[in-house]
């Protein structure tokens, strides 16, 4: 009778392991020998890492007017590797600007220093300490790159990214950097009414709206606003990528094509540049 009881107890707390280990963040470790890009996906509820098997070969020689944005990247991420202070990054600005571009082009740079990169949608960024807890040990540096980061008015998520960024008990991992690029400079959409100061014991504060939403972009220590391209900074983009590819065409041709491109898009963007000149070298490529 007591080893039947013995044998079902076995059972019970073997099956309890299961549940308990099921619910640990997950992540072979083949899947880091193999990469040195990863997905973050939740299964269940439970963090796991898929490897990406084609990262985005861009590199900095492609991006043209950001070079004050490249240089403070660079310099933050040398930093971060060296195991020196750093800061968590914000990029801000209008689409198209190279804000993403330039935050991959950092994994592509300095991956044979150890640098890894995590991709981390929004609606996982309460998985960050079950992130934090997977990489902590391990010798590689992480960036994670939360891409188009931004909360709605009644949206509540973003409290937990500012516990985890600074003011929670536990402390990030040195090995764990935090980049994030955004169309807004606070993150949040912001109202005329949010950035009027309020009446309290006949004295002026500032609207407490107003500094809720500017407490989660201060914790990034790295904050760089990008802006609208202008038709000269569009145009250099355009002659670089050009340059990158060798495509014979006469600047005056390229000057005119790429204007008239930029106008049927409505934009000057360092986007709108790459697409145009996929476009040039396709159909060049085809009349060969």
């Amino acid at each position: 009778m007591i080893d039947h009881a013995d044998h079902e107890l076995s059972g019970v707390i073997h099956q309890l392991k299961r549940i308990a280990d099921a619910l640990h963040p997950v992540a072979d470790e083949q899947v880091f020998q193999d990469h040195f890009a990863y997905r973050a996906v939740s299964y269940r509820g439970v963090l796991h890492l898929r490897g990406i098997k084609t990262p985005d070969p861009i590199t900095f020689a492609e991006l043209c007017g950001i070079d004050r944005l490249v240089q403070k990247l660079r310099a933050n991420t040398e930093q971060f590797l060296r195991g020196l202070p750093c800061n968590n990054v914000l990029l801000y600005g209008p689409r198209g600007t190279g804000k993403s571009s330039a935050i991959k082009a950092l994994l592509n740079e300095y991956a044979p220093n150890g640098l890894r990169m995590v991709e981390m949608t929004r609606e996982l960024l309460h998985l960050l300490t079950d992130l934090a807890d997977l990489i902590h040990d391990r010798q590689e540096k992480y960036i994670v790159f939360c891409d188009d980061l931004s909360y709605g008015e009644a949206d509540g998520s973003y409290r937990e990214l500012k516990a985890v960024l600074e003011g929670g008990l536990e402390l990030k991992p040195s090995n764990m950097l935090i980049c994030a690029t955004s169309n807004r400079r606070h993150l949040m959409p912001e109202k005329v009414a949010d950035n009027l100061p309020v009446m309290e014991d006949d004295e002026l504060h500032p609207s407490d709206t107003l500094e809720e939403k500017m407490s989660l972009s201060d914790r990034f220590g790295l904050r760089i606003g990008l802006y609208t391209f202008d038709a000269d900074t569009y145009l250099s983009i355009v002659r670089n990528y050009a340059h990158l590819r060798r495509l014979p065409v006469d600047d005056a041709v390229l000057t005119a094509e790429a204007l008239q491109w930029s106008l049927s898009h409505g934009n000057y963007s360092g986007r709108t540049a790459r697409q145009f000149v996929d476009d040039l070298e396709g159909r060049l490529n085809l009349s060969r």
